[in-house]
C-alpha cells in the first residue's frame, strides 16, 4: 500500500504545508488544540529552511562543476595547440616527445605496453550515484590489476535521453584515476534521468596508458 506522505522533498514540503494549514484552521473540528499542531508547524519551518540551504548548496556545486569543466576545456585546448606546434617542429626529437608524454610517430602511444583493457560495470541502485567497478579482461573473476598498473582512468560523457552514445574517447571528460575498485560518482539533481557513458583504461606507474575499454552506459537515477 502506498504511503500518504510523498517521497520527494518538494512534494513533501507542499503536503506538510497543506496539512498544517488545514489542521490549524480546523482545530476544534478535528478535536485538536494549538499545542498539538505547534510542534509540526515549527518542524515545517525548520524543514523549509533546510530545503533552501540544500538547494543553494546544490546550485553552487553545479556552478563549480561547470566552472571546473570549462577550465579543463580551456587548458586542454591550449595544450593540444602547443602539442601540434611541437609535433611539427624539426627541433623536437622522439626522446623529448616521450618525456613530454605526447604521441611519438611510429609508436603505439595508447597501448604503452599494456595489452589488456578494463571491463567496467555500473551499480545504479542509489539515487544520483553511480558505483563504478572494474576488473581486467584477462582475469575477469579477480579484482587484481595487471602487473605494473597504477590505476584505472575513468572518463565520462553525460547525455540527455535520445542522444547517441559517444563514438570515441575524444567526446568524454576525465573523471579520475582510481587506484582501487570501486569508484563512486555523485551527480546533481539536474542530471537525474540522463545517461552516463563511461570509458576506462589502465595506467602504468610510469604513466603509460593502455587501450580503451568498451563503452559502459548507465542511467542516472533521479
Amino acid at each position: 500500500m502506498s504511503d500518504y506522505i510523498p517521497r520527494g522533498d518538494a512534494e513533501f514540503q507542499l503536503w506538510l504545508q497543506n496539512f498544517t494549514a488545514y489542521a490549524n484552521e480546523h482545530l476544534a473540528d478535528l478535536g485538536l488544540e494549538t499545542a498539538d499542531i505547534a510542534p509540526i508547524i515549527n518542524d515545517l519551518a525548520a524543514f523549509a529552511n533546510a530545503m533552501d540551504t540544500h538547494i543553494a548548496a546544490r546550485q553552487a556545486a553545479q556552478a563549480a562543476r561547470q566552472t571546473k569543466n570549462a577550465a579543463r576545456t580551456q587548458a586542454e585546448s591550449a595544450a593540444r595547440a602547443l602539442v601540434r606546434q611541437l609535433q611539427a617542429s624539426p627541433v623536437v626529437d622522439n626522446t623529448e616527445k616521450t618525456a613530454l608524454g605526447i604521441t611519438v610517430p611510429g609508436q603505439n602511444h595508447h597501448s604503452g605496453g599494456i595489452e589488456t583493457r578494463p571491463i567496467g560495470s555500473v551499480d545504479t541502485s542509489q539515487r544520483l550515484r553511480h558505483e563504478i567497478r572494474f576488473v581486467d579482461e584477462a582475469t575477469p573473476t579477480r579484482r587484481a590489476k595487471p602487473a605494473g598498473v597504477m590505476g584505472c582512468e575513468i572518463w565520462v560523457k553525460v547525455s540527455v535521453p535520445g542522444d547517441p552514445a559517444p563514438i570515441g574517447p575524444d567526446e568524454l571528460s576525465f573523471v579520475t584515476l582510481d587506484t582501487a575498485s570501486p569508484y563512486i560518482v555523485e551527480y546533481d539533481g539536474a542530471d537525474g534521468g540522463k545517461t552516463a557513458h563511461y570509458m576506462l583504461r589502465w595506467v602504468k606507474t610510469n604513466g603509460q596508458k593502455g587501450p580503451w575499454s568498451e563503452t559502459v552506459s548507465a542511467t542516472i537515477g533521479g
